[in-house]
């Protein structure tokens, strides 16, 4: 891993990226170990995405993680980076209900050391955004596929494939610039749309299942280090298997234990003679 130091990335640099046509990397990260390595690796965002829900709690949607949970997993990735910009999925119903719940939510993220938080959705969240980014608090708009709440109406399917869809998707779009945010994740979006949302919008347009012509690409770290299966969405590209190389490991493991070949010396601590033989002398005394 690199060990050269670099300062850490602010929002403006983000949104300079766009600017300078220089392409956006972002991944999930939900613990101080795997965000360490995305620090090192200089990735230019680590978002501590809902996801966490599924991948490590084993809920069956992410409207069952809550606060607390999020709040959790985000001081452990906020330990761990040093340069990347952190960025906490504020959950299901957590700026549901009113102007003032909603910021003292967005700050309890702030305050464990996330720099920006994401909210999923369009119009009917621009006057919370409105209201966050009046306070200073950065935001990053979240529209197309929404975990949170799409599937309740339209299940999982990409979205922008009709004329009233993409029309749609850019206006959310423009809403979403205009109340101040930084930066949008656009989910699971036909690449046409993607592609004239990423033409017409100035801030950066970091995509996940949208193709190659956004200004940057997200995706879930377990995904596509191969260690998260239960879900294989055809825009991930698995850059490894790492739960077949765990399972391995583990079974060579148990195979060792059992054969008595682990622990072998190099793994062993030994006292010094003279504090044996002295405990040998106190144990015949006893």
């Amino acid at each position: 891993m690199q060990n050269q130091k670099k300062s850490k990335i602010t929002i403006s640099e983000i949104m300079n990226k766009k600017k300078n046509k220089e392409k956006i990397t972002m991944l999930t990260s939900y613990d101080y170990s795997m965000s360490r390595i995305c620090n090192e690796a200089n990735l230019d965002i680590v978002l501590i995405g809902d996801s966490a829900a599924t991948v490590m709690l084993g809920y069956d949607t992410t409207r069952k993680i809550g606060m607390d949970e999020m709040l959790t997993f985000c001081k452990g990735v906020a330990n761990g980076i040093t340069r990347s910009l952190v960025v906490a999925d504020m959950p299901f119903g957590s700026y549901y209900t009113g102007k003032e719940d909603s910021i003292g939510n967005a700050i309890k993220f702030l305050r464990c050391g996330c720099d920006a938080v994401k909210l999923e959705g369009g119009q009917e969240f621009i006057d919370i955004i409105k209201n966050f980014t009046s306070f200073g608090i950065p935001v990053m708009g979240h529209i197309g596929l929404k975990p949170q709440t799409t599937p309740l109406y339209h299940g999982y399917g990409s979205q922008g494939k009709t004329a009233e869809g993409a029309v749609k998707l850019i206006s959310e779009a423009k809403a979403l610039e205009e109340a101040g945010v930084f930066s949008i994740v656009l989910e699971k979006v036909t690449s046409e749309v993607s592609s004239i949302i990423s033409e017409i919008i100035k801030v950066p347009i970091i995509g996940i299942g949208c193709g190659p012509h956004v200004d940057g690409q997200v995706l879930v770290i377990h995904d596509m280090l191969g260690l998260y299966k239960d879900i294989e969405p055809k825009f991930v590209k698995r850059y490894l298997d790492l739960a077949g190389k765990i399972y391995d490991a583990i079974k060579e493991y148990e195979d060792e234990v059992k054969s008595e070949r682990f622990p072998t010396e190099e793994h062993t601590y030994h006292m010094a003679g003279e504090e044996l033989a002295k405990l040998e002398k106190m144990l015949k005394r006893v």
